[in-house]
């Protein structure tokens, strides 16, 4: 009982959290006036194309693939190990220890 109230407790308190989500807000080139003069329109214009379209030789930082090597053998350990737990636990169930 008291691990699933902590659990409904920590869901209910990461439903606040904000998410990251990756939105474009134009607010350069915002006047008050009702007509926009042409370098308005035109670096708006600049802005949003700049948004939405990429060169070809934009890429990403090159940082490599992880070494996922000591993850798995240090998880394929630590399972080994719960099992090797799980199954002595019920060995000595059965004998009546």
């Amino acid at each position: 009982m008291l691990t699933a109230t902590a659990a409904g407790t920590l869901l209910g308190a990461l439903w606040f959290v904000p998410s990251a989500n990756a939105t474009v807000t134009d607010q350069v080139g915002v006047e008050t006036s009702a007509t926009p003069t042409s370098q308005v329109t035109q670096q708006a214009r600049v802005t949003s194309s700049a948004v939405t379209t990429y060169s070809d030789d934009t890429q990403l930082a090159d940082t490599g693939s992880p070494d996922t090597t000591p993850y798995i053998v240090g998880g394929t350990i630590f399972l080994g190990l719960g099992a090797g737990f799980v199954a002595y636990s019920v060995r000595r169930e059965r004998l009546g220890f």
